[in-house]
């Protein structure tokens, strides 16, 4: 039926990857597809790869009867014995082989397409099941092509793909050029590639690291959290229990060799290796680095800290358009609101105006009050009479009278804000 099928079957079984035993079962199915679209659907025929001759046989079987009804699937006794078998009986059934070259264009058309459909699902079904437990690998290829603003990239027996919102705004690339990314998904797809790719991921610059840095492939340096604005900058937290390594500097390397390999491949994204601590002042201080802070006020209910630096040094632990900050926040998971000294010195002062405006509250009591985080004549008003009766020299009589006296200036302040409101509102 095809020249040399059999080591076609063979060699493409080799070339694709596949077992042959995929491609002869693709085989039979379209060649009965074939002959079912040549002598009709309701016909009983059989499909064998016959491996010793090297050639997909047919055979089209009908029922010895009596009398015959459906030509299609039946044949009459008298035939039945003069054309196949002097010993048929009715109710035997007979088969006749089909030749293939009596197919036409179509039906030949149909089982070509079937044949490729079924080796592409079996190509899927492999390269799934090889790469799907490879979520998190580096991996390296060549652009190929561009498709839709994708980048198609050639893995070798397979292709993977770089969608926009896993590329980086500033990176381009040509046709044929080396690139290296990260596996961050593998799907079965009937349609495009199944190995989804990125370089945006955090875990692309985990990964990288782990390349560079026999330390955390090894386990003995461990990468806690990755905070990353792709293209721009990236802060990595690292930790080690060995007291012997100095885990930033493992990853700095010597004279910065380990650290600007990864810059290299990031095509100069900067890049903050900063020291983690289990104290979270300690923690945010080497966060917001290259900054420097002075004191650090902590609310660990609310999971927030308020930040003070040096007025000099404001604009470098913001970072350009809050960069530093908010990579700092994705890095330790807190809130973090940065004030310089003056801003500081400012708010302390409004604050302490505004407690003493309370009966009974001097500058001291303020200035303690104000270190236990009751700020404001608000933060008073609202303030459970317990908590305030249980600082010192503080009774729980003084503390109702410190909170009632609290909410009458602040309605104080309520009315004589609306009035002038109001008085606009008079008809005349």
């Amino acid at each position: 039926m095809l020249p040399e099928l059999k080591r076609l079957i063979e060699q493409m079984g080799k070339d694709r990857g596949i077992d042959k035993s995929i491609i002869i079962d693709a085989l039979e199915a379209a060649m009965l597809t074939a002959a079912r679209k040549k002598v009709g659907a309701d016909v009983d025929i059989e499909v064998h790869y016959n491996e010793d001759s090297g050639e997909i046989e047919l055979f089209q079987f009908k029922t010895v009867v009596e009398k015959v009804l459906d030509p299609h699937v039946q044949v009459s006794l008298e035939e039945a014995r003069r054309k196949f078998d002097e010993e048929a009986e009715p109710g035997d059934s007979l088969g006749t082989k089909i030749e293939a070259s009596t197919f036409g264009r179509i039906a030949v058309q149909t089982a070509k397409q079937i044949i490729i459909q079924r080796v592409k699902d079996a190509e899927r079904d492999i390269i799934y099941e090889e790469y799907k437990d490879r979520k998190g690998e580096l991996i390296n290829g060549f652009v190929q092509r561009f498709d839709g603003g994708s980048i198609i990239v050639n893995l070798g027996r397979t292709e993977g793909v770089i969608p926009p919102a896993e590329q980086v705004y500033r990176e381009t690339y040509k046709r044929g050029e080396r690139i290296r990314a990260y596996i961050c998904d593998v799907k079965k797809l009937s349609k495009g590639p199944p190995i989804i790719l990125s370089r945006t991921h955090p875990n692309f610059i985990k990964a990288l690291f782990e390349v560079e840095v026999p330390e955390i492939s090894e386990g003995l340096i461990e990468v806690v959290n990755i905070s990353r604005e792709p293209g721009k900058r990236t802060k990595i937290s690292v930790k080690t229990r060995d007291r012997d390594i100095d885990p930033v500097g493992a990853c700095v390397g010597m004279r910065g060799s380990r650290v600007q390999s990864v810059v290299q491949e990031l095509r100069g994204e900067k890049i903050d290796i900063v020291p983690y601590s289990d104290d979270p002042a300690t923690y945010v201080c080497n966060a917001l680095s290259p900054a420097k802070v002075n004191r650090v006020l902590m609310d660990e209910e609310m999971r927030s800290m308020e930040v003070i630096v040096p007025d000099d040094q404001l604009s470098l632990a913001i970072g350009k358009n809050g960069q530093n900050v908010r990579l700092a926040v994705k890095l330790i998971r807190w809130k973090i609101d940065v004030k310089s000294e003056s801003m500081a010195t400012r708010e302390e002062e409004e604050g302490y105006k505004s407690l003493m405006k309370i009966p009974g509250i001097g500058q001291v009591t303020a200035e303690r009050l104000y270190r236990e985080g009751l700020k404001s004549i608000t933060t008073i008003a609202a303030a459970d009479p317990e908590m305030l009766s249980s600082l010192p020299g503080v009774g729980e009589k003084t503390a109702s009278l410190w909170i009632k006296a609290a909410g009458e200036i602040i309605n104080q302040e309520i009315v004589t804000t609306q009035e002038p409101e109001a008085r606009i509102q008079e008809p005349e």
